[in-house]
């Protein structure tokens, strides 16, 4: 089953409608900006999740093919990363799906990663995120992941803010890929 092409407007439509806001705002990387952008108003409502599964399904297997899961850093990768997984098992290529914690498990194992246990050695994964602006999260998920033994082929971003992110992400060796960037939404 493939999505109709319409798909990538139609979650475009939804992102602008439900999480792009214009207004001055503080960024988690203490950058002053003009407009915000939360993806999770838009992946988790019930068409958007089915959106972003198809449309970084697709993506994951025409970029990276030979990943075998799809994660990162916890709480912007997490629905993404779900609605993936869950589309890749519909179409017959299952991705596992991982979480990167921001700190390790406080109890038990002490685990970074959940899900790291359905994943071998040198594991090939897609490095999800949500919004890319400074590029920070996305780094820490791929040093995390490279530090449990994960080799990441691929990132793919919802939305690029165009602010360097992208730039800084693939200093590590890791080619970034976004649905979106800042210039497809209003000025």
């Amino acid at each position: 089953m493939s999505v109709p092409p319409a798909s990538r407007e139609r979650l475009l439509a939804l992102l602008t409608e439900r999480s792009f806001k214009k207004q001055k705002v503080v960024l988690s990387s203490g950058k002053e900006s003009d407009f915000y952008i939360d993806c999770k108003k838009t992946a988790l409502l019930a068409e958007g999740h089915y959106l972003v599964g198809h449309l970084f399904f697709e993506a994951i297997r025409a970029l990276a093919p030979d990943a075998v899961a799809v994660g990162g850093l916890t709480m912007g990768a997490d629905p993404l990363a779900s609605a993936i997984s869950l589309v890749s098992h519909t179409r017959g290529h299952p991705l596992h799906a991982f979480y990167v914690r921001k700190e390790p498990k406080g109890h038990g194992t002490g685990q970074w990663i959940e899900g790291l246990s359905a994943l071998g050695p040198g594991a090939k994964v897609a490095i999800v995120e949500d919004v890319v602006t400074t590029g920070a999260s996305t780094i820490k998920a791929i040093e995390r992941a490279r530090a449990e033994g994960l080799e990441p082929v691929g990132v793919f971003a919802l939305v690029d803010r165009e602010e360097g992110g992208k730039e800084a992400v693939e200093k590590t060796g890791v080619k970034v890929n976004a649905l979106f960037a800042r210039r497809d939404f209003p000025a």
